[in-house]
């Protein structure tokens, strides 16, 4: 279903905005959240209003690489790389703002977070046109919606519009990590990578065999969702910008 929010204040459509489809809001926020949505995310929103520049610039601390989450859910990968890599800079993408608000509570309890990481939530492909060219070192997209009907495939975060873009924003060497549990999403995404030209010419895929692409890295926290995704047959994929 599309948002409300891709229409402007006049009641029309905004040609400039990709058509949104998805969640925004779940249960009932309760009070404590509803007060961090207001109070503690427009201090670590990154905002897309004007050029982005150089997203290492947009942290309260240095640091020495970015690495950019897309549909961060209720967060537990993007906060634990966040934990585990205190030189890093995180921006995590989620327009779902029961996971938003999960993550400003963990930031609240955990403030040097804070420090490191932004979020954007609002649709992804926003940011990805707004980011600059090679400024992102590493991209993650962790079971992402698979949208399993033919009608709406088109839908998929990763797919033939938004792979270019990840090249785009990419830098040369750098890392993207995706996950599905669904075989027609997987089918999906290596098609576009692996044998379309546009992804083929962009990307290298690093996995070699089964022993690779069943199983996550060390450094590859996992989630609540995963959890649920065992039951069936997860798979891990690792690409390389070229």
């Amino acid at each position: 279903m599309s948002g409300d929010d891709t229409r402007p204040a006049a009641g029309r459509p905004d040609p400039s905005r990709p058509k949104f489809f998805g969640r925004r809001k779940g249960k009932g926020l309760k009070p404590t959240q509803q007060r961090l949505l207001s109070e503690a995310l427009p201090r670590f929103r990154l905002s897309t209003d004007a050029p982005v520049g150089d997203p290492s610039a947009c942290f309260d601390a240095e640091v020495r690489a970015v690495w950019l989450e897309i549909g961060f859910g209720a967060g537990e990968h993007l906060l634990a790389q966040a934990r585990a890599n205190p030189d890093i800079g995180l921006i995590g993408c989620e327009p779902f703002v029961n996971g938003v608000a999960k993550v400003l509570q963990a930031v609240e309890a955990e403030p040097e977070l804070g420090n490191r990481l932004r979020l954007f939530d609002d649709d992804a492909r926003l940011l990805l046109r707004a980011l600059p060219e090679a400024s992102i070192d590493r991209l993650f997209i962790l079971f992402p919606d698979p949208w399993p009907k033919r009608r709406h495939w088109m839908r998929r975060i990763v797919g033939p519009e938004t792979i270019p873009a990840f090249a785009r924003v990419l830098k040369p060497g750098g890392l993207m990590r995706l996950a599905t549990d669904h075989p027609g999403y997987l089918d999906w995404m290596l098609f576009h990578l692996t044998v379309d030209r546009a992804g083929r010419a962009s990307f290298d895929w690093l996995d070699e065999g089964p022993s690779d692409w069943s199983r996550r890295e060390d450094d590859w926290p996992g989630t609540r969702y995963e959890q649920k995704a065992l039951a069936g047959v997860p798979t891990y994929l690792r690409f390389r910008r070229r």
